[in-house]
């Protein structure tokens, strides 16, 4: 193994710059000196968040290396004496505000710095800690206090206040567990513009659960003794290659981007085919991800976090850990956000880059022959991994030697629990007196398509029984059926694995050698639907969950399902919007919005820290080839002759 590599982010540009590239350390500060001083700002407003004003299109597909590169940021800034929301966009090349817009009944997301202050102030508070009190509990140093968003639930009094509603939890010891020990039925509510705790809601003293829920290796008194080294190494290292922010695996190529808001960005995925490097993916990024809870009472109700929007995944972002997050030959880029009053902040070894064996890629034996073909898969890995109060997300993207992209989710960190109460119903026991509540991790990826050029369509493919007659005697017949989707409304389909659905991306101008379009095709896994009712506030701010898939034309302001400012917004924006207009998907510029969630029924077994669960979908190319891609994967032998000691496989 190597040891980490990290590749400080700054503002000279290279021979490897690209228009894409995200903003850095030096950008970052460079926006927002120039808009405090040519807007006058003062300490009383927050940067949510400083990203790059991506370019158009064809400025990208037009780009050359040594071409001059216009750099812009855009900033969402928000003045906590008004509560009023702006959007700047700095032109860096210029050092000038190039617009500056206030976007009129929205709110942005909770910053991390406004979380740190707000448990600061409900600590501070007098009716919070006679609450504490109340319970027995005097040392405040123990209390944790995870500040949430609100969500929207017409409030009237809430309506134009930036609130946070805070979850409460005691710790017994000062490196205690205290996920385990939720301080039942405690709401502090805070306005976070003036940084003011509005009310306590109390619904009763619960005895707090008494049981440790201790995970970490200082706990843990007998450690398995059976485990033998295990190392992964690459002695001539790692088969890619890093351009600045492009990277060159065996045939594919993928450029790396980061915002604050969904973490890890892919843009111009291609694989190098037919003497040219053919486009799959404009773009590609995590777009939300909602996570109800199924608990009606009071102090639960409200849990239903939209964790891109309302809160960002980039920017709770881990710094990886060789050995630890990511194993083998390792190369880490990393990231640059910023925190709420406009500072650069650097987040070391953010996404991971390796690659991995992934078993056979394809086999055969002719016994007549006595010849065995065999050949070891490889496939490359991207990720990120978020920590969002309690739980720990990975987001990982896979490519693959024959084409295929994967996606996964890693879901793993630490159950939301409750004391039991008198509703045992809404959650599973886990340990005495400790329920964890039933809830739903939904994830919304937004895929821009490019699948050998612009211009594509839509296609839903499913399989169907042929009736029985003269055709199928035997009544064993089924066939695969390809229908077209048109427009917007027509795309909007539900997974069904009783008939295989799955939908193609096509481009109908561009055949292969059978005549047959060029084509992926997205396979979904596991995934289900919320079963909060449609009339509840969660589902009419995030109706696309109620659909898996949703096609639209391309748009440079669709960017996320639930509209831009999800946070405290009764909903009714983005995907259900735009979709209403009903505007045609074929032959043309198409963004795919796949929908996938994993029903979190909690196991004892998830406690007092989850074991991984994994969910995700693939594309899959679908004539894009006009052959298995992986035919010139050399044998193992040829590769690593230690690892075949006998020679050729067989």
């Amino acid at each position: 193994m190597t040891a980490p590599a990290c590749h400080p982010q700054t503002a000279i540009r290279s021979e490897f710059s690209h228009p894409l590239d995200p903003l850095s350390l030096e950008e970052v500060a460079a926006a927002v000196a120039i808009v405090k001083a040519e807007k006058h700002l003062g300490r009383h407003y927050r940067f949510s968040t400083v990203t790059l004003q991506e370019p158009d299109k064809a400025v990208v597909y037009g780009f050359k290396p040594g071409d001059e590169i216009l750099r812009q940021a855009k900033i969402v800034l928000l003045d906590n004496d008004t509560g009023k929301t702006y959007e700047a966009v700095v032109n860096l090349n210029l050092g000038k505000v190039g617009a500056w817009t206030e976007i009129p009944g929205v709110t942005p997301r909770i910053m991390t710095d406004e979380v740190v202050e707000a448990e600061q102030a409900i600590k501070a508070h007098p009716d919070f800690q006679a609450a504490i009190q109340r319970r027995g509990i005097n040392n405040l140093d123990l209390v944790m206090i995870d500040p949430w968003v609100p969500g929207y639930f017409d409030i009237p009094e809430e309506k134009g206040v930036r609130l946070a509603r805070a979850i409460v939890w005691l710790r017994m010891s000062p490196h205690d567990n205290a996920y385990a020990h939720p301080i039942e039925g405690l709401v502090p509510v805070i306005d976070l513009n003036k940084m003011q705790v509005i009310k306590v809601e109390d619904y009763g003293v619960v005895p707090v659960p008494p049981t440790d829920g201790n995970y970490a290796a200082e706990f843990i008194k007998n450690p398995r003794t059976d485990i033998k080294p295990l190392q992964i190494v690459q002695p001539d290292g790692p088969s890619f290659e890093v351009l600045g922010q492009l990277i060159k695996w065996q045939k594919w190529q993928i450029r790396v981007g980061f915002t604050p808001r969904e973490g890890l960005v892919l843009y111009t995925v291609g694989y190098e085919d037919q003497g040219r490097l053919r486009p799959i993916i404009y773009r590609a990024s995590m777009a939300e991800m909602v996570v109800p809870y199924g608990d009606p009472r009071p102090q639960h109700v409200r849990k239903n976090a939209f964790d891109v929007g309302e809160i960002g995944l980039g920017s709770l972002a881990n710094s990886l850990k060789l050995g630890c997050d990511c194993l083998g030959e390792i190369y880490y880029f990393d990231a640059v956000i910023n925190d709420s009053r406009g500072g650069a902040v650097l987040i070391e070894n953010a996404i991971c880059l390796h690659e991995e064996d992934y078993g056979i890629l394809w086999k055969h034996v002719d016994w007549r022959l006595e010849a065995t073909e065999v050949r070891r898969s490889r496939r490359l890995v991207l990720s990120f991994i978020a920590s969002i109060d309690n739980y720990e997300y990975g987001f990982f993207w896979y490519f693959y030697q024959d084409g295929t992209i994967q996606y996964e989710v890693k879901l793993t960190g630490i159950l939301l629990c409750a004391a039991v109460g008198d509703t045992p119903q809404y959650g599973t026991l886990v340990a005495p007196e400790l329920n964890a509540l039933n809830h739903q991790h939904f994830f919304c990826m937004r895929l821009d398509m490019s699948i050998d050029g612009e211009e594509n369509s839509i296609y839903e493919s499913h399989t169907e029984a042929v009736p029985p007659g003269p055709e199928n005697p035997q009544m064993n017949a089924f066939v695969a059926k390809k229908v077209l989707l048109k427009t917007e409304q027509e795309a909007q389909q539900l997974v069904d694995p009783f008939i295989a659905r799955s939908w193609l991306i096509a481009n109908p101008n561009v055949k292969n050698y059978l005549g047959q379009p060029v084509a992926y095709k997205l396979i979904p896994s596991e995934t289900c639907l919320p079963f909060a009712n449609d009339q509840a506030w969660v589902i009419k701010r995030a109706g696309f969950l109620n659909t898996h898939f949703w096609a639209t034309p391309y748009h440079p302001d669709e960017n996320f399902p639930s509209g831009d400012y999800p946070n405290q917004h009764p909903g009714g924006e983005g995907l259900q919007k735009w979709t209403q207009a009903n505007r045609d998907l074929d032959n043309t510029d198409v963004v795919v919005w796949y929908n996938f969630g994993h029903h979190h029924i909690p196991r004892p077994e998830d406690w007092p820290i989850m074991p991984a669960a994994y969910i995700g979908f693939h594309l899959k190319p679908f004539g894009f080839f006009d052959r298995n891609p992986g035919l010139d994967v050399p044998p193992n032998s040829a590769i690593n002759p230690s690892s075949t000691p006998t020679g050729h496989c067989h």
